[in-house]
């Protein structure tokens, strides 16, 4: 029996996050999926009477330790319906279990992670992807309502502010998506449906993210900076396979093995999954012998609603700084942040591509 995929989809305020579900639904039923939906608690339990807001510590910390159980109640019950069914399923949480990390101190959620009995890696471990929506508030301030949600109460910069947070809390995922905001909200959507789609297995187009060879300077806003070590493991004609390790500021690891097989002229699968520190060490044994290992240090940012990353490279490939766009679609501008002096798009240029930087020069 395949594994049922159990998909978290989050974001700021104001991120379409409603509608989005809506289309969830009606997209892959119609191709034969089971959807399960886990609907918001956070959401349940202010309509029931909770207060996130409450300078009464003693009741925000019962609040929330109840929403963290409840929230892993609701989706293991799910799992056992799920399992149940003749067709393939697919869950889709209204906002996981570290969503709620983000609105309260680390050490309060250490303590109620531990009488829950679980910990952060846990409760990553607990789901296949995350897409993140950007909130309306960070580049598309013209949509951004509180009307849509009697619950909300917080202004633009509060948002924006709430926004990085959840992203910081979702950053040791090895399969986080951040969707950006679009000019048309479609766009956003389908870029939803299409993650969800790679998630599964489903064949993609290959599509190609845009990439600059970049030089920095200046101040540069709050980021979420990692280490990346990546390693291309001997694979069939036509496949790539990669393992990548990496490391947060915080003492998070996480450590990825991703297949790429073309499937077509213009289509791919792509699987990837989630393995320990000692199969990491072990496949490392596979490693291509025509290919070093990559080296590089990530730094993840929004700006003005469009997400970026950008990779300094280390050691045989130091000088190379290059910035990467998430989702932004070919007919739309790049919102080049002014810290950022673009040397040369190289969108599409196959020497830049990772798996042929890794090659070993004769």
């Amino acid at each position: 029996m395949n594994k049922i995929k159990k998909i978290v989809l989050t974001g700021g305020p104001c991120a379409g996050k409603t509608t989005a579900l809506v289309k969830i639904i009606e997209h892959f039923s119609s191709l034969g999926f089971k959807v399960f939906t886990i609907p918001e608690v956070p959401t349940l339990f202010l309509q029931a009477g909770m207060d996130y807001l409450t300078k009464n510590l003693n009741f925000f910390y019962e609040g929330e330790k109840a929403t963290l159980e409840i929230q892993l109640q609701l989706e293991d019950k799910f799992l056992k319906m799920a399992e149940q069914v003749d067709e393939p399923a697919v869950i889709i949480c209204d906002r996981g279990a570290l969503d709620i990390s983000a609105y309260m101190k680390p050490a309060m959620w250490e303590e109620i992670t531990g009488l829950v009995d679980t910990t952060t890696q846990a409760l990553l471990n607990r789901y296949d992807a995350v897409l993140h929506l950007v909130s309306a508030a960070d580049g598309a301030e013209q949509f951004y309502t509180t009307s849509t949600n009697k619950e909300r109460t917080e202004g633009l910069e509060l948002a924006r502010e709430l926004d990085k947070k959840v992203i910081n809390a979702w950053s040791g995922h090895p399969h986080l998506r951040v969707i950006n905001n679009h000019d048309d909200f479609d766009t956003k959507l389908n870029r939803v449906l299409k993650e969800i789609s790679s998630v599964l297995g489903l064949a993609q187009p290959i599509t190609e993210e845009r990439k600059y060879i970049v030089e920095v300077s200046g101040e540069m806003p709050a980021t979420i900076d990692s280490d990346i070590t990546q390693t291309y493991l001997v694979a069939e004609p036509d496949s790539e396979v990669r393992l990548r390790k990496r490391l947060w500021a915080n003492g998070k690891r996480v450590n990825v093995h991703t297949m790429k097989k073309a499937v077509g002229g213009n289509e791919q699968v792509e699987t990837e999954r989630q393995v320990s520190n000692a199969l990491y060490e072990s496949l490392l044994s596979q490693a291509d012998p025509y290919r070093r290992t990559i080296h590089k240090k990530r730094r993840s940012f929004i700006w003005k609603g469009q997400y970026f990353e950008l990779d300094t490279y280390l050691e045989q490939l130091s000088g190379i700084i290059i910035l990467e766009t998430k989702g932004i679609t070919n007919t739309e501008d790049v919102n080049f942040p002014p810290f950022i002096k673009v040397v040369k798009d190289i969108t599409g240029d196959r020497d830049y591509y990772n798996y042929n930087l890794a090659l070993r020069k004769a």
